[in-house]
């Protein structure tokens, strides 16, 4: 996995920066009840996605959370004194004291199922009755958009996905939560080019492609023998889903 403290000064940069924050939001508030009134945002990163959830609505108090230092410290300067640097699976407020919770490009990071069934628990046990849990799902497999990039990489090992919709929505059904509907959004910067992913392999971006490795240099190969080696291809559509723990009484 990648170190999270050592990306915060690049990430909004290589990751679509404002143009996929405004897209995230948009969908994320679209799942967002009008009458909600306070919202925490788990695994905010820098901050770029919680603070437009901040902005677009006045009346909606939001909470950043993430466990990264670096990243945490980066999402204060976008929301001062409303970001706290805190373990997703260990969430440090009492039960029942949000509107609604998300979690926006983080269950595909996890290690296994036990990890990501402890945070979507963890996410509607602070839901008050009748709020909403929101999620992004399938996110390693959204960036397969059927280029030549994604021909050569077919073979690659890969990591059991957590954030697979049917495992998601089992999560949720632990908890009680009800599919309460769904929403997508373009990655806006996020299409890959030859080189591009080539640097990529390189810094560790693939887990199961360890830098400098035999398999991971044959990958390199095939990449560099591509054409137009600095052409983006086709950018990632994401996928969020939203989950209703059921009203009091």
């Amino acid at each position: 996995m990648l170190d999270y403290d050592k990306e915060a000064d690049a990430y909004d940069a290589t990751r679509g920066g404002e143009p996929r924050a405004a897209a995230a939001a948009e969908a994320v508030l679209g799942l967002v009840p009008q009458e909600a009134r306070a919202l925490l945002d788990v695994a905010c990163g820098t901050g770029i996605v919680t603070r437009r959830l901040a902005t677009a609505r006045p009346g909606l108090r939001v909470t950043g959370l993430d466990a990264a230092p670096a990243m945490a410290r980066t999402a204060a300067t976008r929301l001062p004194g409303a970001v706290l640097l805190a373990d997703s699976r260990r969430l440090p407020f009492p039960d029942g004291v949000f509107d609604a919770v998300t979690t926006i490009w983080l269950l595909h990071l996890v290690a296994g199922p036990e990890d990501a069934g402890a945070i979507v628990a963890e996410c509607a046990r602070v839901l008050r009755p009748g709020g909403v849990y929101i999620t992004t799902v399938d996110k390693a497999a959204a960036h397969d958009v059927g280029s030549d990039i994604d021909a050569v990489l077919a073979p690659r090992p890969r990591r059991p996905a957590q954030d697979r919709p049917d495992h998601v929505h089992d999560y949720a059904a632990e908890q009680g939560l009800h599919p309460a509907g769904t929403a997508r959004f373009r990655g806006h910067g996020q299409g890959r080019s030859p080189r591009s992913t080539v640097a990529d392999l390189r810094r560790g971006w693939f887990t199961m492609l360890p830098p400098g490795e035999p398999l991971t240099e044959r990958f390199v190969e095939r990449l560099e023998s591509l054409p137009d080696q600095e052409r983006p291809r086709r950018d990632p559509e994401f996928t969020i889903l939203a989950f209703r723990k059921p009203p009091a009484g």
